[in-house]
Protein backbone atom coordinates (compact mmCIF):
# COMPACT_ATOMS: atom_id res chain seq x y z
CA UNK A 1 0.00 0.00 0.00
CA UNK A 2 1.74 3.09 -1.04
CA UNK A 3 0.59 6.16 1.14
CA UNK A 4 3.41 8.33 0.30
CA UNK A 5 2.60 11.99 -0.58
CA UNK A 6 4.02 14.52 -2.96
CA UNK A 7 3.28 17.96 -1.81
CA UNK A 8 5.84 19.82 -4.35
CA UNK A 9 9.20 19.58 -3.29
CA UNK A 10 7.53 18.32 0.32
CA UNK A 11 7.68 14.61 -0.20
CA UNK A 12 5.72 12.76 3.00
CA UNK A 13 6.06 8.61 3.58
CA UNK A 14 2.23 8.91 4.59
CA UNK A 15 0.17 11.89 4.33
CA UNK A 16 -0.61 12.50 8.42
CA UNK A 17 1.13 14.94 9.91
CA UNK A 18 0.37 16.05 13.92
CA UNK A 19 -1.14 19.48 14.16
CA UNK A 20 0.25 23.00 15.80
CA UNK A 21 0.31 23.21 19.31
CA UNK A 22 -1.50 20.27 19.91
CA UNK A 23 2.01 17.85 19.32
CA UNK A 24 4.61 20.02 21.60
CA UNK A 25 8.01 20.31 19.92
CA UNK A 26 7.90 17.02 18.77
CA UNK A 27 9.63 15.78 21.92
CA UNK A 28 6.99 15.49 24.35
CA UNK A 29 5.50 12.52 22.15
CA UNK A 30 8.36 10.36 21.96
CA UNK A 31 7.91 7.92 23.86
CA UNK A 32 4.55 7.51 22.69
CA UNK A 33 4.41 7.51 19.42
CA UNK A 34 7.77 6.66 16.90
CA UNK A 35 8.16 9.93 14.86
CA UNK A 36 9.70 8.51 11.88
CA UNK A 37 6.35 6.50 11.31
CA UNK A 38 4.69 10.06 10.97
CA UNK A 39 4.61 12.17 7.18
CA UNK A 40 5.76 14.75 9.29
CA UNK A 41 4.74 17.38 12.70
CA UNK A 42 4.31 20.60 12.75
CA UNK A 43 5.53 22.46 16.53
CA UNK A 44 3.78 24.61 18.35
CA UNK A 45 3.72 28.26 16.99
CA UNK A 46 7.59 30.16 17.52
CA UNK A 47 7.62 33.42 18.27
CA UNK A 48 10.88 35.30 17.96
CA UNK A 49 10.89 35.67 21.73
CA UNK A 50 9.15 34.02 24.54
CA UNK A 51 5.32 34.44 25.52
CA UNK A 52 3.89 33.51 28.21
CA UNK A 53 0.14 33.23 26.76
CA UNK A 54 -2.79 33.98 28.41
CA UNK A 55 -4.04 33.94 32.21
CA UNK A 56 -6.17 30.58 33.31
CA UNK A 57 -8.70 28.73 32.79
CA UNK A 58 -7.67 28.77 28.76
CA UNK A 59 -8.84 25.27 27.93
CA UNK A 60 -12.19 23.69 28.67
CA UNK A 61 -14.05 20.48 27.39
CA UNK A 62 -16.89 21.32 24.87
CA UNK A 63 -19.73 19.05 23.50
CA UNK A 64 -17.47 17.07 20.77
CA UNK A 65 -14.49 19.64 21.15
CA UNK A 66 -12.85 22.05 23.05
CA UNK A 67 -12.19 25.56 23.17
CA UNK A 68 -8.88 27.17 23.93
CA UNK A 69 -7.24 30.47 24.40
CA UNK A 70 -3.58 29.53 25.40
CA UNK A 71 -2.42 32.55 23.60
CA UNK A 72 0.52 30.98 21.75
CA UNK A 73 2.54 30.58 24.83
CA UNK A 74 6.10 29.31 23.70
CA UNK A 75 9.76 28.94 24.25
CA UNK A 76 10.89 31.25 21.85
CA UNK A 77 13.03 30.87 18.63
CA UNK A 78 16.15 31.05 20.15
CA UNK A 79 15.72 28.02 23.00
CA UNK A 80 13.83 26.37 20.29
CA UNK A 81 17.42 26.29 18.19
CA UNK A 82 19.32 25.61 20.98
CA UNK A 83 17.65 22.93 23.31
CA UNK A 84 14.61 21.10 21.00
CA UNK A 85 15.92 20.72 17.41
CA UNK A 86 19.18 19.40 18.64
CA UNK A 87 17.36 16.37 19.71
CA UNK A 88 15.17 16.23 16.40
CA UNK A 89 18.05 15.53 14.71
CA UNK A 90 17.95 11.64 14.69
CA UNK A 91 14.92 11.49 13.54
CA UNK A 92 13.67 11.07 9.79
CA UNK A 93 10.37 12.43 9.71
CA UNK A 94 9.64 15.65 8.14
CA UNK A 95 9.93 18.85 10.54
CA UNK A 96 7.76 21.74 10.17
CA UNK A 97 8.04 24.73 12.32
CA UNK A 98 4.94 26.92 12.75
CA UNK A 99 5.58 30.96 13.55
CA UNK A 100 3.99 33.89 13.46
CA UNK A 101 4.85 37.11 14.38
CA UNK A 102 2.99 40.62 15.81
CA UNK A 103 4.30 42.23 12.50
CA UNK A 104 5.27 41.21 8.78
CA UNK A 105 8.90 42.25 9.95
CA UNK A 106 8.70 39.91 12.74
CA UNK A 107 6.87 36.74 10.51
CA UNK A 108 9.95 38.01 7.94
CA UNK A 109 12.68 37.37 10.47
CA UNK A 110 11.52 34.37 11.88
CA UNK A 111 11.73 32.96 8.18
CA UNK A 112 15.22 34.30 7.64
CA UNK A 113 16.60 32.54 10.72
CA UNK A 114 14.38 29.16 10.17
CA UNK A 115 16.02 29.16 6.96
CA UNK A 116 19.35 28.62 7.85
CA UNK A 117 18.39 25.42 9.50
CA UNK A 118 18.74 22.78 7.24
CA UNK A 119 17.10 20.04 8.99
CA UNK A 120 13.79 21.78 8.62
CA UNK A 121 11.84 20.54 6.13
CA UNK A 122 9.05 23.53 5.93
CA UNK A 123 7.51 26.21 7.68
CA UNK A 124 4.02 27.13 8.27
CA UNK A 125 3.45 30.58 8.61
CA UNK A 126 0.11 31.07 11.40
CA UNK A 127 -1.83 34.14 9.90
CA UNK A 128 -4.71 34.09 12.63
CA UNK A 129 -2.59 37.05 14.53
CA UNK A 130 -3.32 40.84 15.05
CA UNK A 131 -1.19 42.56 13.22
CA UNK A 132 0.05 45.43 15.43
CA UNK A 133 0.78 47.50 12.67
CA UNK A 134 -2.63 47.93 11.51
CA UNK A 135 -4.81 48.11 14.06
CA UNK A 136 -4.80 44.68 15.47
CA UNK A 137 -6.65 43.18 12.33
CA UNK A 138 -5.64 39.74 11.98
CA UNK A 139 -3.39 39.21 8.88
CA UNK A 140 -5.80 35.93 7.99
CA UNK A 141 -9.19 38.76 7.27
CA UNK A 142 -7.58 40.88 4.31
CA UNK A 143 -6.08 39.75 1.11
CA UNK A 144 -4.26 42.99 0.72
CA UNK A 145 -2.32 42.63 4.65
CA UNK A 146 -1.82 38.53 3.88
CA UNK A 147 -0.42 39.06 0.37
CA UNK A 148 2.05 41.48 1.98
CA UNK A 149 3.11 39.46 4.70
CA UNK A 150 3.77 36.14 2.42
CA UNK A 151 4.99 37.91 0.26
CA UNK A 152 7.68 39.11 2.67
CA UNK A 153 8.42 36.07 3.61
CA UNK A 154 8.71 34.51 0.36
CA UNK A 155 11.60 36.89 -0.48
CA UNK A 156 13.83 35.57 2.42
CA UNK A 157 13.00 32.19 2.36
CA UNK A 158 13.52 29.28 0.11
CA UNK A 159 11.64 26.81 2.14
CA UNK A 160 8.99 25.03 1.44
CA UNK A 161 5.98 27.69 2.75
CA UNK A 162 2.71 26.53 4.29
CA UNK A 163 0.38 29.43 5.24
CA UNK A 164 -2.63 28.04 7.66
CA UNK A 165 -6.06 29.94 7.16
CA UNK A 166 -8.61 31.02 9.40
CA UNK A 167 -11.96 29.94 8.92
CA UNK A 168 -12.96 33.02 10.68
CA UNK A 169 -14.01 34.97 7.28
CA UNK A 170 -16.62 35.91 5.16
CA UNK A 171 -14.92 34.16 1.95
CA UNK A 172 -11.99 31.90 2.41
CA UNK A 173 -11.17 31.38 -1.22
CA UNK A 174 -9.99 34.87 -1.32
CA UNK A 175 -7.43 34.43 1.40
CA UNK A 176 -6.08 31.18 -0.52
CA UNK A 177 -5.82 32.86 -3.76
CA UNK A 178 -4.27 35.92 -1.96
CA UNK A 179 -1.52 33.31 -0.05
CA UNK A 180 -1.34 31.26 -3.18
CA UNK A 181 -0.44 34.44 -5.64
CA UNK A 182 1.65 35.24 -2.86
CA UNK A 183 4.21 32.57 -2.65
CA UNK A 184 2.43 30.03 -0.74
CA UNK A 185 3.45 26.63 -1.35
CA UNK A 186 0.51 24.76 0.32
CA UNK A 187 -2.45 25.82 2.44
CA UNK A 188 -3.57 24.38 5.61
CA UNK A 189 -6.98 24.56 5.82
CA UNK A 190 -8.58 25.93 8.44
CA UNK A 191 -7.33 27.12 12.35
CA UNK A 192 -9.79 26.94 15.17
CA UNK A 193 -12.99 28.39 15.30
CA UNK A 194 -14.10 31.45 17.62
CA UNK A 195 -16.30 30.48 20.38
CA UNK A 196 -16.93 30.60 23.69
CA UNK A 197 -18.54 28.95 27.03
CA UNK A 198 -20.35 30.29 30.10
CA UNK A 199 -20.34 29.31 33.29
CA UNK A 200 -24.31 29.43 35.14
CA UNK A 201 -23.10 29.65 38.41
CA UNK A 202 -20.56 32.20 37.97
CA UNK A 203 -22.54 33.56 35.10
CA UNK A 204 -18.91 34.29 33.69
CA UNK A 205 -17.44 33.04 30.91
CA UNK A 206 -15.25 29.78 31.63
CA UNK A 207 -12.08 31.15 29.73
CA UNK A 208 -10.17 33.94 31.25
CA UNK A 209 -10.23 35.58 28.06
CA UNK A 210 -14.15 35.53 27.32
CA UNK A 211 -13.48 33.66 23.97
CA UNK A 212 -11.19 30.90 22.48
CA UNK A 213 -10.94 28.57 19.42
CA UNK A 214 -13.23 25.64 18.83
CA UNK A 215 -11.48 22.39 17.56
CA UNK A 216 -12.00 18.82 17.78
CA UNK A 217 -15.06 16.44 16.19
CA UNK A 218 -17.95 19.46 16.36
CA UNK A 219 -15.78 21.53 13.61
CA UNK A 220 -15.42 18.53 11.31
CA UNK A 221 -18.07 19.49 9.14
CA UNK A 222 -16.90 22.80 8.99
CA UNK A 223 -13.60 22.48 7.84
CA UNK A 224 -14.27 19.77 5.63
CA UNK A 225 -16.61 22.16 3.57
CA UNK A 226 -13.77 24.98 3.84
CA UNK A 227 -11.36 22.30 2.41
CA UNK A 228 -13.75 21.22 -0.60
CA UNK A 229 -13.78 25.27 -1.48
CA UNK A 230 -10.31 25.98 -1.21
CA UNK A 231 -9.21 22.78 -2.98
CA UNK A 232 -11.25 24.21 -6.03
CA UNK A 233 -10.16 27.95 -5.41
CA UNK A 234 -6.56 27.44 -5.85
CA UNK A 235 -3.78 25.10 -7.43
CA UNK A 236 -1.24 24.78 -4.84
CA UNK A 237 -1.71 22.01 -2.75
CA UNK A 238 -4.12 21.71 0.38
CA UNK A 239 -3.31 20.24 3.55
CA UNK A 240 -6.66 19.68 5.48
CA UNK A 241 -7.19 20.17 9.02
CA UNK A 242 -10.59 20.15 11.79
CA UNK A 243 -12.05 17.08 13.93
CA UNK A 244 -9.82 14.09 12.46
CA UNK A 245 -9.98 11.51 14.96
CA UNK A 246 -10.12 8.23 12.46
CA UNK A 247 -9.05 7.29 9.12
CA UNK A 248 -12.42 7.77 8.00
CA UNK A 249 -12.64 11.03 8.50
CA UNK A 250 -8.84 11.54 7.11
CA UNK A 251 -10.49 10.18 3.65
CA UNK A 252 -12.95 11.71 4.10
CA UNK A 253 -10.80 15.24 3.75
CA UNK A 254 -8.52 13.37 1.18
CA UNK A 255 -11.59 12.80 -0.89
CA UNK A 256 -12.72 16.34 -1.09
CA UNK A 257 -9.42 17.39 -2.24
CA UNK A 258 -6.56 17.70 0.36
CA UNK A 259 -3.06 15.70 -0.33
CA UNK A 260 -2.63 15.72 3.48
CA UNK A 261 -3.99 15.81 6.78
CA UNK A 262 -3.21 17.16 10.18
CA UNK A 263 -4.86 15.79 13.38
CA UNK A 264 -4.63 18.10 16.18
CA UNK A 265 -7.17 17.75 19.33
CA UNK A 266 -7.39 14.16 18.71
CA UNK A 267 -3.50 13.70 20.14
CA UNK A 268 -5.17 14.93 23.34
CA UNK A 269 -7.58 12.14 23.29
CA UNK A 270 -5.31 9.44 22.63
CA UNK A 271 -1.35 9.80 21.99
CA UNK A 272 -1.62 7.53 19.67
CA UNK A 273 -4.49 9.01 17.28
CA UNK A 274 -1.75 10.18 14.42
CA UNK A 275 -1.19 6.21 14.29
CA UNK A 276 -4.09 5.41 14.24
CA UNK A 277 -5.19 7.73 11.38
CA UNK A 278 -2.33 6.38 9.09
CA UNK A 279 -3.45 2.84 10.00
CA UNK A 280 -7.09 3.98 9.21
CA UNK A 281 -6.16 5.26 6.05
CA UNK A 282 -4.37 1.88 4.77
CA UNK A 283 -7.15 -0.10 5.97
CA UNK A 284 -9.61 1.91 3.75
CA UNK A 285 -7.66 1.65 0.84
CA UNK A 286 -6.86 -1.95 1.11
CA UNK A 287 -10.79 -2.78 1.61
CA UNK A 288 -11.65 -0.94 -1.52
CA UNK A 289 -8.66 -1.69 -3.87
CA UNK A 290 -7.15 1.56 -4.02
CA UNK A 291 -3.40 1.42 -4.49
CA UNK A 292 -2.23 4.73 -4.06
CA UNK A 293 -3.94 7.79 -2.47
CA UNK A 294 -4.10 9.51 -5.85
CA UNK A 295 -6.95 7.42 -6.39
CA UNK A 296 -9.51 8.68 -4.06
CA UNK A 297 -12.07 11.08 -5.74
CA UNK A 298 -15.19 12.63 -4.94
CA UNK A 299 -17.45 10.97 -6.94
CA UNK A 300 -19.56 14.78 -7.87
CA UNK A 301 -22.40 13.47 -10.09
Amino acid sequence: MDLSVDLGSLNLDNPVIAASGTFGYGLEYRSLVDLNTLGGFSTKGLSLKPKTGNPVPRVIETSSGMLNAIGLENIGLKVFLSEKLPQLEKFTTRIIVNFFGDTSQEYVEMAQALSDVERLDALEMNVSCPNVEKGGLQFSSDPEVLTEVVSAVRKVTQKFLIVKLSPNVTDITLLAKAAEDAGADALSVCNTFVGMSIDLKTRKPYLANRTGGLSGPAIKPLALNLVYQTVRAVKIPVIGIGGITSGEDAVEFLLAGAKAVQIGTANFIDPAATLNVIDGIRKYCLSNGVGNLSELKMQED
